[in-house]
């Protein structure tokens, strides 16, 4: 008889590989060669879209997928481009056009933005995420899928008071 893998679904714990890369093969990122990725299905460890993405598949699964950076990410939002005062920025902070810095808001969040263009008073900065209005390619190496906790077994489940 055949061993029981169990389908990646809702809390269930994985652990997998995956890449995201751009159709002219440049990887944006890769845990492939280093470790992989271990997290509960919807965590929010991963982008909901691209968890949507790997609902059913099992340990020893492989699939690659065409994705819409707009379908993930949102589409790009010209009120998300942004003129800073270049003293804003440390004199250590390297502005160059497309070198990603890392900001903080006023709440704490972490954000992304990459530099468009600098001036001798100011910076202009894209806090759209890098991927968005831009096509790649999703690959997910399934290594291990734990099913989720039935709530029932463990008495949390409806009529368990």
């Amino acid at each position: 008889m055949a061993e029981f893998k169990p389908k990646i679904a809702p809390l269930s714990r994985v652990k997998m590989h995956f890449s995201l890369t751009l159709p002219d093969g440049t990887e944006i990122i890769s845990t492939y060669g280093d470790e992989p990725l271990d997290f509960n299905l919807g965590d929010n460890t991963m982008e909901q879209m691209l968890e949507f993405a790997i609902l059913g598949l099992r340990a020893g699964d492989e699939q690659e997928l065409l994705v819409q950076g707009d379908d993930v990410y949102g589409p790009r939002d010209n009120s998300l481009i942004h003129w800073l005062d270049k003293q804003e920025f440390s004199a250590a902070q390297p502005l160059n056009p497309g070198e990603i810095i890392a900001f903080t808001t006023p709440e704490g969040e972490e954000l992304a933005g990459a530099v468009l263009q600098v001036y001798d008073e100011g910076v202009q900065v894209d806090f759209n995420h890098p991927l968005s209005g831009k096509q790649f390619n999703y690959k997910v190496t399934i290594l291990d899928v734990q099913e989720a906790p039935d709530p029932d077994r463990n008495g949390n489940g409806p009529g368990s008071n």
